[in-house]
């Protein structure tokens, strides 16, 4: 089974801290460091873990600039056979269709069977995994935390609310958006990066891609951000102290206070 995962170099906010940039439209990226996003790292585990159940090659893509090169060998030496790295300045400041767009035109160049994205990921809209599957016509499946290869399908199992798992069957070749805790990623130490360190890279631009470069990045985005702001603090919660009885009637009291409730 050929698998493509989608990947993506992020801040890691657990290093970090956090600030808005003078213009107020972003944050301030200067020193911060960077890491894999947590989804697609699940994800590139499942597809190792397919893979060598069932046999094939798993290859990772970014889009990003030469500093995500850094990512896709961090993945590659977790296990994935091949990386592309899909990087041009027309492809600066990509919406999720935009970016959807870029990794349709690897897709197109390749002969995937599965296609993996994390569940999460472009700033927490999650939407570039079914928009790449809409512009291909390919089914699509989301928060997904099980599967099983069967013979030209997989049953797949997906978080629902509640807690509970909705199980379905999938054909192949399709799209899924990997979530969270489907697996165990295993550790990447620093002798598997430095084994992969001199491969080769394949760079490929909106040229390569067969795309028009006035079709993404900035002047083919539909949505643009507009502002960008730490929300300020409140004041914090109020803590209701008796009975059930008690703080029902508090409750109650506090909701018509502040026009919930008339």
């Amino acid at each position: 089974m050929e698998i493509l995962v989608c990947v993506k170099r992020v801040p890691d906010s657990a290093e970090n801290e956090i600030e808005m940039n003078a213009e107020g439209n972003d944050i301030e990226r200067d020193d911060l460091v960077f890491s894999v996003n947590e989804w697609d790292n699940y994800a590139v585990e499942e597809a190792i873990q397919i893979v060598d159940n069932v046999g094939g090659t798993v290859t990772v893509v970014t889009v990003g600039d030469d500093e995500s090169d850094e990512v896709l060998r961090r993945e590659m030496a977790m296990g994935a056979a091949k990386g592309i790295l899909l990087t041009d300045d027309a492809f600066e400041g990509s919406d999720c269709k935009g970016v959807a767009t870029i990794l349709k035109g690897c897709v197109d160049k390749g002969n995937y069977d599965l296609i993996f994205t994390g569940a999460q990921a472009d700033e927490g809209a999650g939407a570039v995994g079914g928009m790449l599957a809409a512009m291909m016509d390919y089914p699509y499946a989301s928060l997904v935390n099980k599967i099983e290869a069967g013979d030209g399908k997989l049953t797949i199992g997906r978080e629902i609310e509640g807690g509970n798992q909705e199980m379905n069957e999938i054909d192949l070749p399709c799209v899924l958006s990997i979530q969270t805790g489907i697996n165990e990623p295993r550790y990447v130490g620093i002798r598997g990066i430095r084994q992969v360190s001199g491969v080769e890279i394949p760079e490929l631009g909106a040229a390569d891609l067969g795309l028009d470069a006035a079709a993404v990045g900035e002047a083919g985005a539909k949505v643009k951000k507009v502002d960008y702001f730490v929300p300020e603090s409140g004041d914090g919660a109020e803590m209701l102290e008796g009975s059930n009885d008690q703080i029902i009637e508090k409750l109650i009291e506090i909701l018509k206070a502040n026009g919930g409730l008339q």
